[in-house]
């Protein structure tokens, strides 16, 4: 049974940064995708950046390039999502997912997996 925990959220203020954590279990994650969401009040969830878990292949959705980093600790089995020049518009639920990736397979679509989610709060 696959579990992603994120961790790491709070509350910062403008300009702060955050390191969001996404510990993974249940099997081996060569081959699969870990992606973070984010889903702010009154709006859909929407994708921010994924990381290929074998390759390190990485997508950033473009309101992140800049000021977010994905990383992966293959022994620890977490991914890591560094937030630096946070904005009071980055505020939201951050979820972790993941899915095995097959040729063609869509970065910001067809999660399986997904974790509990962890609150980002920034203040102006």
């Amino acid at each position: 049974q696959v579990q992603l925990v994120e961790s790491g959220g709070g509350l910062v203020q403008a300009g702060g940064s955050l390191r969001l954590s996404c510990a993974a279990s249940g099997r081996s994650f060569s081959g699969y995708r870990m992606a973070w969401f984010r889903q702010a009040p009154g709006k859909e969830r929407e994708f921010v950046v994924g990381i290929n878990w074998s390759s390190g292949d990485t997508l950033y959705a473009d309101f992140v390039k800049g000021r977010f980093v994905i990383s992966r600790d293959n022994a620890k089995n977490t991914v890591y999502l560094q937030m630096n020049s946070l904005k009071p518009e980055d505020t939201a639920v951050y979820y972790c997912a993941t899915k095995v990736v097959v040729l063609g397979a869509l970065w910001r679509t067809s999660y399986d997996y997904w974790g509990q989610g962890t609150q980002v709060t920034v203040s102006s």
